[in-house]
């Protein structure tokens, strides 16, 4: 097997995989830290932070970041989710220290200007009045909030215009040390990589990321209700979510597999039933996102309004229908289909990285993709019926419906009863 693990004494573990055919390398950073790890007072720092990293160190200035990376033709970027923030690169293969000095200088000596992080501020305000103007985007957050309300698991990763703006560098400084340590951290690469050059070099950069272990966020508390939301717009657009199961959750592949059989491809049954036979939208998918302690069980889908009700009512059948009939060949199919991703994104260095990294944040070692297609080897067509039926009792659905016409305040009634079915 060509994945190689070290943890260094500071608890940072270091994971490769050599993909010898590879001129290139992907190199990235995974701090187990995202917007759940935020206090009442801190929504959208994680955020903010991921941006700031890139604007200024003391040996370099923002610019100098981006012009040191393309100035070799390589790439460098970032993403914030819900648990982790991740900061990537990808170079050539005579790059690769580079590639690690300027991610591990842009973490570990940020210089937090107060101009820059000025400009920054705007920049992501920016940004969230995009989402706002983008329904679709805008859906999902919604949705998150109601179905985990009150909680930092539950609000929006961007932050709001008033908390984002009110961070300044100390803020900043205190998030830094207080969730980005040496145990919560991964430095992940794959393509063409020496695992012992990696590691000497992250020992020798990353070393100043030492202590204890984060703190663990607030446990999430799934609720559930309605978000109806009134606009002008074209479309209705319709997000319902239901508990979901943990990442390592021992149903967690019987559930996948439900999952894509109700929405996750052009041959799943939402998009036969509700797309190609009645014409009800253009777009419509079902998904599971698993967290450490929780997960989500969702689907979307853009309507006219005047059809929501009776989209939402087939949508409603059907998820009830698949823990009863769904059969053998679409079980089959769809574990084909995921074995499939999965050697898909073996092709891909960056792909891999992102998929070592969740493995060791999420389970703290690599998981062998014999071991992976095992597991979905080993579903069922009453263990996926089982997982859809257990997400169905497991309580009150959220529901976030954005759009114009009386035709939501249905659509939502009729989510809500899928909960009152079960009951």
């Amino acid at each position: 097997m060509s994945v190689e693990v070290t943890r260094l004494p500071s608890g940072l573990s270091v994971v490769t995989d050599q993909m010898p055919h590879l001129e290139t390398a992907s190199l990235g950073v995974w701090v187990g830290s995202g917007s759940r790890d935020e206090q009442h007072d801190e929504h959208g720092i994680s955020h903010l932070l991921e941006h700031m990293a890139f604007k200024g160190t003391s040996r370099r200035t923002a610019r100098q970041i981006a012009e040191e990376i393309e100035a070799v033709g390589g790439d460098l970027n970032a993403a914030t989710s819900v648990e982790t923030t991740a900061y990537y690169a990808r170079v050539l293969k005579a790059d690769v220290a580079l590639a690690l000095d300027v991610l591990s200088d842009i973490l570990a000596d940020p210089t937090f200007d107060n101009e820059e992080l000025r400009r920054e501020q705007n920049v992501i305000v920016q940004e969230i009045g995009a989402t706002e103007d983008t329904p679709d985007d805008l859906v999902f957050e919604r949705l998150q909030e109601k179905a985990f309300p009150g909680q930092p698991v539950g609000r929006t990763i961007l932050g709001t215009p008033d908390t984002v703006r009110s961070f300044n560098p100390a803020r900043l400084r205190g998030y830094l040390a207080r969730n980005y340590r040496g145990p919560d951290m991964v430095v992940a690469a794959a393509g063409a990589v020496d695992h012992a050059h990696v590691v000497a070099e992250v020992e020798r950069r990353f070393a100043s990321f030492n202590g204890p272990a984060a703190p663990l966020p607030q446990a999430a508390r799934f609720g559930g209700g309605a978000h109806v939301e009134s606009r002008d717009l074209e479309q209705a657009h319709l997000a319902v979510a239901l508990e979901g199961v943990p990442q390592r959750d021992e149903t967690l592949y019987s559930l996948q597999v439900y999952t894509s059989v109700l929405g996750g491809g052009m041959s799943s049954r939402l998009f036969q039933e509700v797309r190609e036979k009645r014409g009800l939208c253009y777009a419509i998918h079902a998904f599971h996102v698993p967290y450490t302690d929780t997960g989500l069980f969702a689907l979307y889908a853009g309507t006219d309004g005047a059809d929501a009700p009776e989209l939402m009512q087939v949508v409603i059948d059907q998820i009830a229908a698949a823990t009863e009939n769904l059969n053998e060949a679409e079980v089959a199919r769809t574990k084909a289909q995921m074995k499939a991703g999965l050697l898909m994104a073996l092709e891909s260095s960056e792909a891999r990285i992102g998929q070592l990294a969740r493995q060791m944040l999420a389970w703290g070692r690599p998981i062998p993709l014999q071991e992976i297609v095992a597991k979905i080897d080993a579903v069922t067509v009453e263990s996926a019926r089982a997982a859809g039926r257990a997400v169905i009792g497991r309580g009150r659905p959220a529901i976030a419906a954005l759009g114009a016409g009386s035709g939501l305040e249905s659509a939502a009634a009729i989510a809500e009863s899928l909960w009152r079915q079960a009951a």
